[in-house]
Order: C-alpha cells, then sequence, then structure tokens
C-alpha cells in the first residue's frame, strides 16, 4: 500500500524553491494549478481567500460525505490559507502588503483576478518596484475565456469524434487550463532569474486562449489547414502515422500505436501479418516503412489485423504485444487506476494523504522526481486556517492587531463553511 502524505496541512514542502515566497491570488485551474506546482517544489506559497471562500470553494467533485470539494482541496494541496475581507480597504492593504513584502525570495504574484484595479502590477509596482506579477487572463484583449470555450475556438472539437459524425464533441480533460498553469511557472522562474541578476521586476500576462492558439500552431496544425483545408476525422486512428483500437474476443478494447519502423516489425509479427502485409505493400507499391504510407492505408491495415484481435481475450492479446516489443494499452476507466492503487500496483507518484475535513484522499506527488524519488506531498489548509500566523510572520502584525482586524471582519478564522 502507498504510505500516506507526511506533512500537516500548511506546512512547506522541500525542494528546489526552498525560501521563495509567492502569493497566490487565483481561482478554478490555470492559477492553482502553478501555484501547487510551485508548492511541490518547494515554495511557499500564500493563497488570498476571500471570506466564506472563492467561487470554485465549492466545485465539483465533491466528498460523498459532506459535500466538501475534492478539486479545491487537490488543487491546493501544500498551499498556506489566509482567508481576508478583499471588498474593504483594510483587506485590500493587507493583501498589498503580503504581495509586497521585503525580501529576495518575495514579492511574486500569481493572479487570475478580474476587475480588481486595486491589485493591478502598478499597484504593487509602486510599492516594490522589482515585483514579479504573472496574470492568467481569458482573452488577450481581457475578456473572459475558459478551456471549453477556447478549445471550441481553436477547432480542436471539430477533430474529436467518430469518422462519421460532424457532431463537436468537447473532452473533460482542461488542457488548456493545465498547460497554462505551467506556462505561469515558466515565465515566473524565468522572471525571478532576470530579476536576480538585473533587479528588475516583470509584469508578464498569460491568455488562456493564446496558450491553446500557440498549441495548435506549434504543432504545424494552422499551418497544414492553410494548405490542405481542414483535417477530416479519424475516430480513433492516429494522425500521420498507424495507431488504432482493436476489440478483443472478450470485449475489451486496445489501442497500439506504431510510430516507427521498429514499432511496426513489432506489430506485424506479433499480430502474425508480416507476410500478408508484404504482398499488400506490393500490390499497392508501397512501403509501410514509412508512417505516411502506413497511415494513409491505415483502414486496410486494420482490416488486416483485427482478426488476430478477434480471436483473442485482451490478457492473451496484450500479453502478446508486450512480447514482441509492441506499443500499446488497453482502454480503461478510472475506476480501473483506483483499483491498481487499492491493490498497490499503480505508479508511485499516486499517495494516500488524509486531508483535513474530508478523510483519506488520493493524491499525487509533482511528478518531477530528484535522483529518481518523488517529493513529499500534503494536504489543503482548511480556508483562512493559516491567517493569524503569515500576517504575523510577514507583516509583524500582533495577538491584539489581529484580534481587531478578526473583530472588524477584515480576517476570516479559518473554520470550514
Amino acid at each position: 500500500m502507498h504510505e500516506p502524505g507526511d506533512l500537516a496541512p500548511g506546512t512547506r514542502m522541500s525542494g528546489p524553491l526552498d525560501g521563495l515566497r509567492v502569493v497566490e491570488f487565483a481561482s478554478f485551474v490555470a492559477g492553482p494549478s502553478a501555484g501547487m506546482t510551485l508548492a511541490q517544489l518547494g515554495a511557499e506559497v500564500i493563497r488570498i481567500d476571500p471570506l466564506g471562500g472563492g467561487p470554485d470553494y465549492r466545485r465539483w467533485p465533491v466528498a460523498r460525505a459532506n459535500g466538501e470539494s475534492l478539486y479545491w482541496n487537490s488543487l491546493n494541496r501544500g498551499k498556506r490559507s489566509v482567508a481576508v475581507d478583499v471588498r474593504s480597504e483594510q483587506g485590500r492593504e493587507l493583501v498589498l502588503a503580503l504581495a509586497t513584502a521585503p525580501g529576495p525570495n518575495a514579492g511574486i504574484v500569481v493572479d487570475n483576478a478580474v476587475g480588481r484595479p486595486w491589485f493591478s502590477y502598478e499597484a504593487l509596482a509602486a510599492r516594490r518596484a522589482d515585483v514579479i506579477k504573472v496574470h492568467i487572463g481569458g482573452q488577450a484583449g481581457g475578456g473572459p475565456a475558459v478551456d471549453y470555450t477556447v478549445n471550441t475556438e481553436v477547432g480542436v472539437t471539430d477533430l474529436t469524434g467518430p469518422a462519421d459524425s460532424r457532431t463537436p464533441v468537447n473532452h473533460v480533460l482542461p488542457a488548456w487550463d493545465l498547460i497554462a498553469g505551467m506556462t505561469a511557472t515558466t515565465a515566473l522562474l524565468a522572471a525571478l532569474h532576470r530579476r536576480q541578476r538585473s533587479g528588475d521586476g516583470a509584469h508578464l500576462q498569460i491568455a488562456l486562449a493564446d496558450v491553446a492558439l500557440a498549441g495548435v500552431a506549434n504543432l504545424g496544425w494552422l499551418s497544414e489547414v492553410r494548405e490542405r483545408g481542414d483535417r477530416p476525422r479519424h475516430g480513433n486512428f492516429m494522425y500521420g502515422s498507424f495507431g488504432a483500437d482493436f476489440v478483443t474476443a472478450d470485449d475489451g478494447r486496445v489501442m497500439v500505436v506504431a510510430l516507427t519502423p521498429r514499432q511496426w516489425q513489432a506489430l506485424c509479427t506479433a499480430t502474425g501479418t508480416a507476410t500478408v502485409i508484404a504482398s499488400l505493400e506490393a500490390t499497392l507499391g508501397v512501403d509501410f516503412a514509412d508512417e505516411a504510407h502506413r497511415y494513409v492505408h491505415r483502414e486496410t491495415i486494420a482490416a488486416v489485423m483485427r482478426p488476430w484481435f478477434a480471436e483473442l481475450t485482451v490478457d492473451a492479446a496484450g500479453a502478446a504485444l508486450t512480447a514482441a516489443g509492441v506499443l500499446w494499452s488497453r482502454y480503461r476507466q478510472m475506476s480501473d487506476v483506483v483499483a491498481d492503487f487499492a491493490a498497490g500496483t499503480a505508479s508511485g507518484v499516486l499517495t494516500e494523504l488524509d486531508q483535513p475535513g474530508i478523510g483519506p484522499v488520493i493524491s499525487a506527488h509533482s511528478p518531477i522526481r530528484e535522483h529518481s524519488d518523488y517529493g513529499p506531498v500534503g494536504p489543503a489548509s482548511a480556508l483562512g486556517s493559516d491567517t493569524d500566523q503569515v500576517f504575523a510572520e510577514v507583516l509583524g502584525l500582533g495577538d491584539s492587531e489581529l484580534a481587531e482586524l478578526r473583530a472588524a471582519g477584515v480576517l476570516g478564522d479559518g473554520t470550514r463553511v
């Protein structure tokens, strides 16, 4: 079984970013995922939470027992949380002071806030000239966007789905949000590197729509469309090479991929189709060592190989594919991954920790391993539970000052709502 997380809520994880302090004022996926990545690398990430929680505080999925958000608690692992009334002048002053506190490893902000001119880069830079602010927005022009909307706008949903349907297909993975979070992390560390050499601050802006457009452009997809028009759908076939799904005798389903000549030969050997494939090459006047030829004739190749899969169980087919060195995987449900975790056969990147307010949850270490070892993992702090400690440590507020701010409703008390 996997060992539970060994850090208490609000405890800083150790890593190469030890000593770095980042203030995160963000919600949903992109900003919080950036902060989580930095926290997993050892940075002290202080999350600014409105009293009662932000718009994603109760977002699904939620725990069955009490409705606590598994989503929010998962994306905010390893961070410290301060709960502040950002509608009040006193609350805003505290947040600005926290974001621009002195020190060579402070004055760093990640946010996706809109409609908050009081938290603009100009307002921060007026207090600390070398402040680094990474802002994640929707559209480059300032308009709103989320992963579902930008994915539709760049045309990915038109490429996704069955070949015999023209209905656009959304996918559930917020890929552009996650990439935007990683882009923000890269931008922040690059700006910090420059500040350490030159003393200059930075105002970095990342639009989710730009991340999506850059992604499809960098893959060459837009240039392809300009030359050839929109690409037709291919269902589960891989574009540009040979990759296809096959159904086994026990109604299992596997995906095989042959990107290289070696992988292609392994697939022909495993399925016992090498002789038939060679005859097909001679008849068509093609060489399937060339992945472009495999792609053009994908339907014919798949038809030749399907009987082999149809006669075997998924386990038997998998064993033969593995023995031959084929690149393949079986189609599974997430419940299969959970079963692997329970059996102790899942990747070590997964772990179980006790999330206060929820109980045992399946969590994950940072996928970045140092000397082959995964780093520590800790749960999310309860909303506002680090408020007193953070403001005492960073701003030097005493007990009486904190009590006055709490009595005035400026600070939260760290209890769950």
